[in-house]
């Protein structure tokens, strides 16, 4: 067996394997060589701060690829102005090598308005400012829909739910400050069905049972009666049952007045009015004491009168009547006192004390 090992026929069957190989794999290296420029290599050009146009020429000459990519938006930076470049200026890479670019965008990113309407206006502006959007006038329409949310502005104009808008861009918010009360009810009767929505949505109110006479879904019919009636005073939002026909309302008389018996209240004026009397409170008594009688007043006395002369000087004081000490007129049998032509009986006035001064 080692014999035939060691054959020449063998062994130089054997060189030419190895060698075989050998040069399969040196054409393989050179061919991945010429593939891959190998050896071949071109420095980063440096084109930070430049514009995202200016670097896309400055690559195409050099014979690299590039990518841009917009970077977070920065306003102390220029619309468009390159950033960063990956790999880093300078670096050796291939030619066809991918350069990554990253651009100051022209503004902020666009952000979806969330959807908020017809919701509560403190969780809209919550929301809102989530998002990156700011609130700027916060507008009030009458509405049933209290402090709800009823459109979103942006520049004056609505925007849908969903609508990209730059980021930190300023909103106007609509929201409903209540119903209106008291409006007068339109006339829709002699008005198409169509045209009755739009009127009554022009009103504030909202359209509530549509029946057709045939049963039909046809807008174009003719509305022949309507509950409430036109002129009645009802808050905003109240809604409106309208009965439609494709005849018109002279011929439907029949019926109208069939739905004014059901739908229109008749007032009997004939009855004399009711009158209401109010009954007087009834008073407690009172329990107060009663008041303290007046103390009696005492007259004083007049002072005597004085005379000064040369002579002694006579004082003369006359005393003064009370009516304790004044004597009552007699009365006769019949109970009158006596005066005139009647005789009646006289008491003798006191005699004035005299006094002499010397």
């Amino acid at each position: 067996m080692l014999k035939s090992l060691f054959n020449w026929k063998v062994l130089l069957n054997l060189v030419v394997a190895i060698g075989v190989f050998v040069g399969l794999v040196w054409l393989t290296f050179r061919w991945l060589e010429y593939h891959t420029n190998h050896g071949q290599e071109i420095p980063v050009p440096n084109i930070v701060n430049k514009s995202v146009q200016e670097a896309i020429k400055i690559l195409d000459d050099s014979g690299l690829e590039y990518e841009v990519d917009s970077f977070k938006y920065d306003p102390k930076y220029r619309p468009f102005q390159v950033l960063q470049v990956y790999p880093a200026p300078g670096s050796r890479v291939k030619n066809g090598r991918s350069i990554q670019l990253k651009v100051n965008p022209r503004t902020w990113a666009r952000v979806e308005v969330p959807d908020v309407i017809n919701k509560y206006s403190g969780l809209a502006f919550q929301r809102l400012e989530q998002v990156g959007l700011k609130v700027g006038d916060t507008l009030f329409e009458p509405s049933i829909q209290k402090d709800a949310v009823l459109r979103i502005l942006f520049k004056g104009n609505p925007v849908k739910p969903k609508t990209k808008l730059p980021r930190f861009s300023m909103v106007d918010v609509v929201i409903g400050s209540g119903p209106m009360r008291n409006i007068s009810i339109p006339n829709v009767v002699g008005l198409t069905v169509k045209e009755a929505r739009a009127v009554i949505a022009r009103s504030m109110f909202e359209v509530g049972l549509v029946e057709h006479e045939d049963g039909s879904k046809d807008e174009s019919d003719i509305i022949y009666y309507q509950d409430p009636a036109a002129g009645d005073v009802r808050d905003q939002g109240m809604q409106i049952d309208l009965w439609a026909s494709k005849k018109t309302p002279a011929e439907l008389s029949a019926k109208i007045e069939q739905l004014n018996s059901i739908y229109r209240m008749k007032v009997d004026t004939g009855l004399p009015p009711i009158e209401y009397h109010e009954i007087p409170a009834h008073q407690e008594p009172n329990f107060d004491a009663p008041p303290a009688a007046p103390a009696p007043r005492k007259e004083n006395p007049k002072p005597a009168e004085v005379k000064t002369s040369d002579a002694p000087k006579t004082i003369t004081s006359k005393p003064t009547a009370t009516n304790e000490n004044k004597p009552k007129a007699p009365t006769n049998i019949s109970g009158n006192t006596a005066s005139g032509n009647k005789t009646a009986t006289t008491t003798e006035k006191p005699k004035a004390k005299k006094v002499v001064v010397e």
